[in-house]
């Protein structure tokens, strides 16, 4: 089984946790219901989407509100500690939660314990943590964009908030920023570097870079980084190795604004309506896209 663990926009839901199904364009985990927006919602659809297509891996979440201020991400790290190392899960998606050093160094050690031990994925905050904790390198995955990449690559950085500008301002020379993160010890065993074009990364090294398709109205939809995460997320629960994985989620990732057909004003719910279609395409001629 394969878990996501996150937060929602909104300051009154509940923690709560569960196995996940989509049931008439919503996320139902038992009877709470999660509307499908960006953040872990976009991911956790995408993934639902993907799974039901491949007959994948049920999918158990761990939810909770937090609209910034910390405290539901504090109540579910607290949680988590408690009570993770009853589970037992293949893979783990870690997405928005608030980057809190202790609570996340408290609920990787439960996760270092865990037998078998799952395959460790994380994105946003959760990302963040690992590398002010100093450990990122305990993660099998991390999925950035470019923005994120320029954090992980200062090694001097306390929060992406003090990203230094000379850093940020290398939008046209990912390697140095990815060779900088593995240098410092900054960077997960793999990456999904995703933007304009993608590359997928092992150990300082780029092992594949996906451009195409492009469609440029995708760059303007909230969200279609959440659903490349829950893509890959679900394809390592899928017994792909970690590299295929990355490579076949991000051509499926695009692929979706084929099918889709977007504009600028769609949302990443209509995306993920095709990802059956996207994901038979790239699964069936992927090695010719």
């Amino acid at each position: 089984m394969f878990a996501v663990i996150g937060t929602v926009p909104l300051e009154s839901f509940p923690l709560c946790h569960g196995q996940a199904v989509l049931s008439n364009g919503h996320i139902m985990i038992g009877d709470q219901k999660v509307p499908i927006y960006r953040g872990t919602p976009a991911l956790l659809a995408a993934a639902l989407k993907a799974s039901e297509a491949m007959q994948g891996p049920d999918i158990y979440t761990f939810l909770i509100g937090d609209i910034g201020k910390g405290v539901g991400s504090r109540h579910l790290y607290k949680f988590l500690t408690d009570n993770l190392r009853d589970f037992s899960f293949k893979t783990i998606a870690f997405h928005y939660l608030q980057p809190m050093i202790h609570w996340h160094d408290n609920v990787l050690a439960v996760v270092e314990q865990m037998r078998p031990k799952p395959l460790l994925i994380a994105d946003a905050g959760f990302m963040y943590a690992g590398k002010m904790s100093g450990n990122a390198s305990h993660y099998d995955l991390f999925t950035p964009d470019i923005g994120e990449l320029a954090f992980l690559a200062d090694e001097e950085a306390p929060h992406p908030f003090y990203t230094r500008g000379f850093i940020l301002h290398q939008d046209d020379k990912t390697l140095p920023l990815i060779n900088r993160a593995y240098q410092h010890r900054n960077a997960s065993r793999y990456m999904l570097v995703k933007g304009k074009s993608d590359y997928i990364v092992h150990d300082d090294r780029i092992i594949e870079k996906v451009n195409h398709p492009a469609f440029e109205a995708m760059e303007a939809i909230g969200g279609t980084g959440d659903s490349l995460t829950g893509l890959v997320s679900l394809l390592c629960s899928a017994d792909y190795p970690i590299a295929e994985a990355a490579i076949l989620a991000a051509k499926t990732n695009r692929w979706i604004g084929h099918y889709a057909a977007p504009s600028p004003a769609s949302q990443i719910s209509e995306l993920i309506d095709t990802i059956p279609q996207a994901l038979s395409h790239v699964l069936t001629k992927g090695k010719e896209t």
